[in-house]
């Protein structure tokens, strides 16, 4: 009794700095600094710079409050706004359709258009709509922005990141054709890299704004009139001047610049009607993918148990020694550590043994496939070793009595028993991998899990498509609860015979 009693004075403690905050008049500002420049990123020292950090300290100034930051997943700005997790989010968050029904954005700070990128010295396509033209073509793009909403509608193949530099990365190692992003971010990732271009003129402008919640009308009204002042003073030009984004587009259509649909320069609506029509084919597809991916990596984890195993028990030492490292390194090793090392870092070390051009074979698939054999192989190792160890030692002997050689025995007496004993905890490392395909969303592979990301993050119905991408999970695992146990029946397992 006395640890909960302290456990809840500690949670009144941490939570105490926060409600002072709030009493003081402290706004919190939701933005995802890995997102990185020129919006908000940690410089060498550590500290907090770019763009739209010097436009808050701006409106800190204006508004005469202390604005602190909040780190928030890029994807999740508007949840977590709507949560309550912070006052505003600003983070190159771009006012889009579906947004402006859920929050209230301010009038806008910068004025984007979305640009083309391409490795250097690409001759298949010169421009956005060529790029169409071509439907084996693959672009990447950032999860939750105006480009990938601008792709889905186009039916444009693409892969969304959660980061630009992982797009970027892609790139250049040729898995995707393309990036397509926000000018600001594509400035910043070519650069003076010699290795990418853009391929034609920035199109499809578009606004950032800061969003606040609905019922926080006073908050917006004050922001919009700090972000006025700061246009007519010219404090926002000289922002937007140092980090190199004023241009001729800004400096034309800013001052008179609205969130509001009535825009001149709004584009047509990018997101259709969010119906069950057109969501559902998306996440069957991902389906298939999980289940494909579930099987096969579930295949190589059995075919690497079996092997670990043995060498563990009848090997020499060194292939002991071996197997044991082994199971203990993947057991140990965090899953999404191992994919993101797969698909991101073994193209880098692969490269500089001068294997380039490599990389461009590790597909979100292979890595997601080769991550979850490896690690539910070393899982799967332990269970069938404990099932040999557990077959009783006569079973050795009586064939041994009957002249059969070692290898015989394993496999006609030893392993059929081991088999049975190990079928249980087998079939539910397979359901625990079924769900475990999950984390691969992390390296851009569209199984159920990254549709569902994809589809709930475009269209703000977290609610009514997690509902139906639960449903389509719980069809698959219950099924193979169902087959496990009618296996388990069939071979009599746990029933004495």
């Amino acid at each position: 009794m006395a640890g909960i009693w302290a456990l809840i004075a500690v949670t009144v403690l941490l939570q105490s700095p926060l409600q002072e905050g709030q009493q003081a008049g402290i706004l919190r500002w939701g933005c995802d600094e890995e997102g990185g420049a020129p919006y908000c990123f940690l410089d060498s020292k550590l500290v907090h710079v770019g763009f739209e950090v010097d436009i808050v300290r701006q409106l800190e100034k204006r508004l005469g409050r202390e604005i602190r930051f909040t780190q928030y997943g890029f994807e999740s700005l508007i949840p977590g706004l709507l949560k309550g997790d912070f006052e505003f989010a600003m983070n190159g968050l771009e006012v889009l359709p579906d947004r402006r029904l859920v929050v209230r954005f301010s009038r806008p700070y910068f004025l984007y258009r979305q640009q083309l990128t391409v490795r250097t010295g690409e001759t298949r396509f010169d421009s956005y709509e060529s790029l169409r033209a071509n439907s084996a073509l693959k672009v990447g793009t950032m999860d939750g922005t105006a480009a990938e909403a601008l792709l889905t509608r186009d039916d444009v193949k693409h892969a969304s990141y959660s980061t630009p530099t992982e797009a970027f990365r892609d790139l250049e190692l040729g898995r995707v054709d393309a990036v397509l992003i926000d000018l600001p971010m594509a400035q910043h990732y070519v650069g003076d890299n010699p290795a990418l271009a853009f391929a034609s003129q920035p199109f499809a402008p578009g606004r950032y704004a800061i969003a606040v919640r609905p019922g926080s009308e006073e908050l917006a009204q004050a922001i919009d009139l700090a972000l006025q002042a700061m246009i007519d003073d010219g404090s926002l030009k000289a922002i937007l001047g140092r980090w190199k984004l004023w241009d001729d587009f800004n400096a034309a259509n800013l001052r008179d610049a609205v969130s509001t649909s009535e825009w001149l320069l709004e584009d047509q609506e990018i997101e259709g009607g969010w119906t069950v029509g057109r969501y559902l084919p998306l996440l069957l597809d991902g389906t298939r993918v999980t289940l494909v991916l579930t099987l096969s990596s579930f295949a190589l984890a059995l075919c690497i148990g079996l092997g670990v195993a043995t060498a563990r028990l009848y090997g020499p030492r060194p292939l002991q020694i071996l197997a044991i490292s082994y199971v203990e390194f993947f057991r140990g090793v965090p899953l999404l550590l191992l994919l993101f090392f797969l698909y991101f870092g073994l193209p880098s070390v692969l490269g500089s043994l001068g294997l380039t051009g490599v990389g461009e074979w590790i597909t979100p698939f292979g890595a997601a496939w080769l991550g979850l054999g490896l690690t539910y192989g070393a899982y799967e190792a332990e269970i069938q070793r404990a099932a040999i160890q557990a077959v009783p030692q006569g079973q050795w002997e009586a064939a041994a009595a009957l002249g059969m050689s070692p290898g015989l025995t394993f496999r006609r007496i030893i392993f059929p028993q081991a088999f049975r004993m190990a079928l249980p905890p087998t079939t539910s490392d397979l359901v625990a991998l079924f769900k475990d395909t999950s984390v691969a969303s992390a390296i851009t592979l569209l199984e159920l899990n990254k549709q569902y990301q994809i589809l709930a993050k475009s269209s703000l119905k977290f609610v009514e498509i997690g509902i139906i991408t639960a449903l389509l999970y719980l069809a698959l695992s219950l099924p193979l609860g169902l087959a496990s146990r009618a296996l388990e029946r069939r071979m009599g397992v746990g029933h004495g015979k």
